[in-house]
């Protein structure tokens, strides 16, 4: 059995509501063992016999639809991805707030050719990098709040589907994943 996190984009934060026992019982009759969710915002932490991501993306993503009637997109990193993202922050060593570390996860591996022409717009102060199918981003004068740098930006300028979650919730994640 794998430990698996599924990462949905824009629940709760806008107009897409999901009550977290739904997705628990979702994730849960799909076949799936040791199912958690963690906060209000499409965290779910689960155990699958299944090996392959996106099918269980995918799954999760349908009995969404069918449910619920919510289209929601879904990314799954492994315990052991999960693991490789949280300590793997290359900002972590300049920044101990972990608000002000966040991860962009990208449902694939964006080209290199957009990778290349991401830039921050404005002149805002914010670092980030982009390893694999995660965007690190460090605001160091303060929030994500009120950048234009946003999981929005970073899906037009790289053309691939993200959800955004700061370093506390990635960690957490991370160990829950892990235990």
């Amino acid at each position: 059995m794998t430990r698996y996190v599924a990462l949905l984009r824009g629940v709760n934060v806008g107009t897409t509501r999901l009550a977290m026992a739904d997705l628990r019982r979702i994730v849960t009759d799909l076949g799936h063992d040791d199912v958690r969710t963690y906060l209000q915002s499409g965290n779910v932490v689960f155990g699958s016999t299944v090996r392959d991501a996106e099918k269980l993306a995918g799954g999760i993503e349908r009995a969404l639809t069918d449910e619920l009637g919510l289209t929601v997109p879904v990314l799954v990193r492994s315990a052991r991805e999960l693991a490789a993202v949280a300590g793997g922050n290359p900002y972590a060593e300049v920044e101990a707030d972990p608000t002000r570390l966040l991860v962009a996860f990208l449902a694939t591996a964006p080209a290199k050719a957009t990778v290349d022409a991401l830039t921050v717009p404005g002149g805002e102060n914010v670092a980030f990098t982009v390893t694999g199918r995660e965007v690190y981003l460090h605001f160091p004068d303060g929030g994500y709040g009120r950048s234009k740098f946003t999981n929005a930006y970073l899906e037009k300028k790289l053309a691939v589907v993200a959800t955004t979650r700061n370093g506390k919730s990635v960690r957490t994640l991370a160990d829950m994943a892990a235990a």
